[in-house]
């Protein structure tokens, strides 16, 4: 038998067989086994670190999957995931067809809801024991979040709601690490912290507990008057207990790496008959001194030196990296341009804003839809707010941005990073929805510009333009970053006519743009040459400048090439305009499909779905009826533009 303990772990009833000493030999093993494989693989490092021994502690004390443990966010499963069967797949972790990087129904009987967005794991576990409940079945329901999952509002929505449910058993782990992503931020991070160093508060509050339990069960004036002190204690020495108040048991704060009591606290909590709060402190990013170091660094990680921590870099310049720049020559000039981030701001490239300008920044946290707001409120002021944030989380604040920025038509501009194909995070981190959710707003501008320079084009202008504006950009390198900061010159919405040809029409929008100019010089080397038109606006749309070019050659094929679902993107449209121009163009749409797209490179995903240079080609060359060899003008009536 291997003498790898983890290497024999086939589900969570092998960790709960094993003694004091083989647990600490495992929860190391695993340190090693996550630094190893994500050093390869990429991935969330820091908060698996984290949550070693709470982890094994959840398994060793419940019985999954009858017992559900449910992970807020779902970037802190991969312990779980080691537990639960799956090692010897892990490092296809995040890769094309391998294992999720977060909960899957598909993957094991043990992920009991899928997710990958924060907040959400105690409205499901909520759910899940009302459930429970009502059908009469047995089972403990757990839900585990973090400190800066619950700074997001639908965690306290469930939190009322559970508390106000005394008779419905859930158990809420409150793993607190002072991390979400970037720092914590905010009331609740003060008030957990009071609670984290508050050794008084402990002390008399089990005192006060004590003497309670020696009064007689009549009653009495003594029963009331201590009844009080204790109550009086809540407010005299932690301003409030939030959630004892909420209706929750609370019980902690914990050593979260301490094995013996977190299962000890666990067991306790099975006990408690209502609703009960566990407050676990650990560390992000525990047992590996880089990650330690940089926990937000190695939060989210791309391919790293697990010797020496040092990150690998991409060649080229990213998107994000020329909205930076782009914000901070605006901001130069402009005292009024504001910042704001929920949680993100080394991600949405904000750091260096946030460093130069720490008064005209704003971190709100998780919690999206407060920023959208409140963004709209600072433009109601006179300022010039930018929200920076991924494409994907932009969906939680849609109601804000129709309601409370579009409606009374507020310049607040929406950096929309992570637009189009994210990659290894998969299906909830997506950036392909956000022209279907935006396009049918009134008074929304939205930019999707080509390469850097109309990135920043599209900044410059959506400071002049005085409404809303979003700019879509996605997390991909420019090659050589020919980016100008020191031109001014705005971005119009009229059509850009990249290619010049007689065969076939290709309209387009955005960074994928690139790909299909490198596909048409592939295209002429069989004697085809199309008309490529781009869109740096999706609206308002360019209706007019996409007619005359349509009539103009009397195209009779029109391919629509768009890094976004076909459903509200640029496909639907153009299809909505030919159709009321009566344009008898045949459509063809290279887009995403009516489905949820899985995790893995960019470059693979576009190539899966027929958007590669080498896959447009192909469907262009599928589109004029050409297979094999043949040229273009010799096997068929229509001959090749020449020049």
């Amino acid at each position: 038998m291997d003498d790898s303990i983890l290497k024999n772990i086939k589900s969570p009833d092998d960790v709960k067989i094993l003694n004091e000493e083989e647990i600490h030999k495992l929860s190391l093993e695993i340190r090693d086994f996550l630094v190893e494989n994500i050093s390869k693989t990429g991935g969330h490092l820091a908060p698996n670190l984290g949550v070693v021994e709470l982890t094994l502690a959840l398994h060793r004390v419940f019985q999954s999957p009858k017992d559900k443990i449910i992970f807020d966010v779902g970037h802190q499963s991969y312990v779980h995931k080691l537990l639960t069967g799956r090692w010897d797949r892990f490092h296809t972790l995040r890769q094309f067809e391998g294992l999720s990087g977060f909960p899957k129904f598909s993957e094991s009987d043990h992920d009991h809801f899928e997710t990958g967005h924060s907040s959400t794991s105690i409205s499901a576990a909520l759910g899940m024991a009302l459930a429970r409940d009502v059908k009469k079945e047995e089972g403990e329901v757990v839900a585990v979040i973090g400190d800066g999952a619950l700074t997001g509002g639908m965690s306290f929505e469930a939190l009322n709601y559970a508390g106000h449910n005394k008779d419905c058993k859930l158990i809420v782990v409150l793993n607190d690490n002072e991390m979400s992503i970037s720092a914590n931020v905010g009331g609740l991070s003060s008030y957990l912290n009071r609670l984290r160093t508050d050794s008084k508060y402990t002390k008399i509050k089990g005192d006060i507990q004590y003497l309670l339990k020696k009064v007689p069960a009549i009653g009495g004036k003594l029963y009331k008057s201590l009844e009080r002190v204790k109550g009086s204690l809540k407010y005299l020495l932690v301003a409030g207990i939030l959630f004892e108040e909420l209706g929750f048991k609370y019980l902690g704060p914990i050593d979260g790496h301490n094995i013996h009591n977190i299962e000890e606290i666990l067991q306790k909590a099975k006990k408690v008959k209502g609703p009960v709060l566990v407050h676990v402190i650990t560390k992000k990013g525990k047992g590996y001194l880089p990650a330690e170091e940089n926990p937000d660094v190695f939060h989210g990680v791309g391919v790293f030196d697990k010797d020496t921590g040092q990150v690998k870099e991409s060649s080229g310049t990213s998107y994000t990296s020329v909205f930076t720049k782009s914000i901070l020559v605006a901001a130069e000039k402009d005292e009024r341009i504001i910042t704001i981030t929920a949680a993100m701001k080394n991600g949405t490239g904000l750091k260096e804003f946030a460093t130069k300008y720490p008064h005209r920044f704003f971190d709100v946290g998780i919690a999206e839809q407060n920023a959208v707001t409140m963004a709209a409120g600072l433009a109601k002021a006179g300022l010039k707010p930018v929200f920076a944030v991924y494409s994907t989380f932009l969906q939680r604040g849609y109601d804000q941005v129709l309601h409370d920025v579009c409606l009374p038509e507020l310049p607040v501009i929406l950096a929309i990073d992570r637009a189009g194909i994210v990659g290894a995070d998969g299906e909830t981190h997506q950036g392909i929805y956000d022209i279907a959710f935006l396009n049918h707003i009134p008074n929304m501008t939205i930019i999707s510009p080509r390469n850097g320079q109309q990135l920043h084009q599209a900044v410059i202008t959506a400071f002049k333009l005085n409404s809303p504006v979003a700019i879509r950009y996605p997390r991909d390198v420019i090659p050589e970053a020919l980016v100008d900061y020191t031109r001014e010159t705005i971005i119009t919405n009229k059509v850009e006519k990249l290619t010049d040809g007689k065969d076939i029409l290709i309209v387009t929008t955005g960074a994928i743009t690139d790909v299909v100019l490198k596909a048409t010089e592939t295209l002429k080397q069989r004697g085809v040459r199309g008309t490529v038109l781009h869109f740096p606006f999706i609206k308002p749309f360019d209706k007019k400048g996409l007619l005359e070019n349509t009539n103009k050659q009397d195209f009779t094929n029109t391919l629509i090439i768009e890094d976004h679902v076909e459903i509200g993107g640029l496909t639907s449209i153009v299809s909505r305009i030919y159709t009321e121009a009566g344009i008898g163009s045949k459509i063809t749409s290279l887009s995403l499909p009516d489905k949820f797209i899985e995790h893995g490179s960019r470059n693979e995903i576009l190539h899966k779905y027929g958007m590669s240079e080498q896959g447009i080609s192909d469907k262009v060359l599928e589109i004029l009826g050409l297979t094999g060899d043949k040229k273009y003008g010799k096997e068929n009536k229509i001959r090749p533009v020449v020049g």
